[in-house]
C-alpha cells in the first residue's frame, strides 16, 4: 500500500491547522508568529502579515502581550554596511497594500520576556490600529527554517 498520498494529505491538513488568520475592520492579519529564544535572551521578535483590503490607510500604533514587559514596533535598514534597528511610532498599511513584518525588516520587538519562547508555544498579542481598533491574535512560536537569518538575538 502506497502511503505517500495519505502522508501528503495529512501534512496539508496539519499545515492548514497551523495557519491562523484574523480580521480587524478592512485589515487581514496573517500568521502571527515568533521564534524560540534561549534562557538568557530578554528580547524576541514577532512577525505577521498585514493586508489592507480597504480604500483608506490604517496604521499599527501599538502591541502588547502578557509574555513580555512591552512590545515595540521596529524597522531595520542598511546604513552604509551596518544594519540599524530603530523603534518607530507606527507602521502604515496603505489601501490595497500588504505590509509584512519579518526578520530583517519591520517587526515587533518583545522586550523584557518573562520566560523563554519555546517552539510550539502559543501566546496572545493585542494589536492596536488607528482605524480598525484593537484585535487580539494568537502567536505561534515557530522554529526558524534551517539556514534562516536570525536577527532576533540581543543587540
Amino acid at each position: 500500500m502506497n502511503l505517500r498520498p495519505l502522508a501528503a494529505a495529512l501534512a496539508l491538513c496539519a499545515a492548514s491547522a497551523f495557519a491562523h488568520d484574523y480580521s480587524a475592520g478592512a485589515l487581514k492579519i496573517g500568521h502571527p508568529h515568533a521564534r524560540p529564544t534561549v534562557a538568557s535572551q530578554s528580547i524576541g521578535g514577532g512577525y505577521l502579515k498585514l493586508v489592507n483590503t480597504g480604500a483608506v490607510a490604517d496604521r499599527l500604533l501599538s502591541a502588547s502581550t502578557p509574555v513580555a514587559q512591552s512590545v515595540q514596533l521596529h524597522t531595520m535598514r542598511m546604513e552604509g554596511d551596518v544594519m540599524r534597528m530603530r523603534e518607530v511610532e507606527s507602521i502604515e498599511i496603505a489601501p490595497h497594500q500588504t505590509v509584512e513584518l519579518k526578520p530583517g525588516g519591520m517587526h515587533l520587538m518583545l522586550m523584557g520576556l518573562k520566560a523563554p519562547l519555546v517552539a510550539g508555544q502559543r501566546f496572545p498579542l493585542t494589536l492596536g490600529f488607528e482605524k480598525a481598533g484593537q484585535v487580539t491574535v494568537d502567536v505561534t512560536v515557530d522554529a526558524p527554517a534551517s539556514g534562516a537569518a536570525g536577527h532576533d538575538k540581543p543587540h
